[in-house]
């Protein structure tokens, strides 16, 4: 895929879903209370087909998807992204009996999911998880006994009010990533309680506490001791669209600054026709298309199934992201004191844009993947 351009039908749709966010869903996430799951805003998404298209899409639709709920209402976006990177490893390595049973009030807007994977000691260096998961015959003795996790989760997404978590613990088949399995912990299980925590991003995240909970063979997710793949294989599909998530605010900045700027007065005439103001625009023009360009490259790669994919995905996450933090910051600056104000849109985007250069793999981590598959290819004498 050496270039990207979309279709008519696919223009067609993507405006129909950034008017679908600004008129039915913006006023719905407006009613929510910052720092908890909007479940009203979810059942929405799952009455309009949305959260069935996370899962039945490829990478390149779910970019589309995202990108145009992020250009409307950011708050959308985030939770059917939430809902997918919770429940996409059920629907790939769940058995049947866990997809039955989870994946149907998932794509309803019903069941919350979350995709527990950070801890206090391992934030982007997920190989060094510490929950740990003990073997104990008394649970599950019917089949051949189970385990329990104790330890502690933190910034995850929708804690604690998440119906269930997809949890990656350490089992110990291995060492480092080869010793971690991952289980589908339902909310209810005794000994798991969470916490809320008071975040700049205004989505839910909190921390959880797992004090001796029972799991069995029936809540692993695949097989012991390949849980790192799981969330591997989710991280690759859902990198890309982080990066469609960024492309999308950044749009709703750039879009919103072409329109300040050409209509406010200044020295005589608009800011506009300040070379100074215009030349930043032209660059926040050409970062966002560069970087909408290496996100659908990324996702047409995974779509393909091409064997580049880590690398091209941690590059749109990494380059999408850092355009949309310089893309906003630049955004409120020529905005001046009016963008600062509470309920700005650009005052929303400034607090929503600085996360995602942390999660899923800090701005740090995606340099390092990308540099050792590009060492990978060396060949040394």
């Amino acid at each position: 895929m050496t270039g990207f351009a979309l279709g008519v039908d696919q223009e067609e749709w993507c405006g129909q879903l950034r008017a679908l966010a600004a008129e039915r869903l913006r006023p719905l996430a407006e009613k929510g209370e910052p720092g908890r799951v909007n479940r009203p805003l979810l059942a929405a998404l799952g009455e309009l087909g949305l959260l069935e298209r996370v899962f039945a899409s490829g990478a390149l639709e779910l970019c589309l998807l995202r990108e145009s709920l992020a250009y409307g209402c950011t708050e959308a976006e985030t939770a059917l992204a939430l809902q997918g990177l919770g429940a996409y490893p059920v629907l790939r390595a769940g058995s049947e009996e866990q997809r039955e049973r989870w994946l149907p009030g998932v794509r309803a807007g019903r069941a919350v999911a979350a995709f527990a994977l950070s801890e206090p000691g391992a934030g982007s260096d997920a190989a060094a998880l510490a929950l740990a998961a003990t073997a104990d015959p008394a649970v599950a003795p019917a089949a051949g006994g189970g385990w329990r996790l104790s330890g502690e989760k933190c910034w995850i997404s929708n804690a604690p009010e998440a119906d269930f978590y997809t949890v990656f613990a350490r089992t110990g088949e291995g060492p480092g990533a080869k010793g971690v399995s991952a289980f589908l912990v339902p909310a209810d299980r005794p000994g798991l309680s969470g916490a809320p925590l008071d975040m700049l991003s205004p989505h839910p995240i909190g921390s959880l506490t797992f004090d001796g909970v029972p799991v069995g063979p029936r809540d692993l997710l695949g097989e012991p001791g390949r849980g790192f793949r799981v969330a591997m294989d989710t991280l690759n599909l859902f990198r890309p669209s982080v990066g469609a998530f960024a492309v999308g605010m950044a749009r709703a900045a750039l879009d919103a600054t072409l329109a300040y700027t050409a209509d406010r007065t200044a020295f005589g005439g608009t800011l506009s026709d300040l070379q100074a103001v215009a030349h930043r625009v032209a660059e926040m023009a050409t970062r966002t298309e560069a970087a909408r360009l290496l996100v659908y490259a990324a996702a047409g790669a995974y779509d393909r199934g091409a064997g580049d994919v880590p690398r091209r995905a941690a590059m749109a996450k990494l380059l999408a992201t850092e355009t949309a933090q310089y893309v906003v910051d630049h955004a409120v600056q020529l905005h001046g004191a009016v963008a600062l104000r509470r309920g700005h849109l650009l005052e929303h985007l400034y607090r929503e844009v600085r996360a995602p250069r942390i999660y899923e793999g800090a701005s740090e981590v995606q340099r390092t993947i990308i540099a050792k598959e590009l060492y990978a290819g060396v060949v040394t004498r």
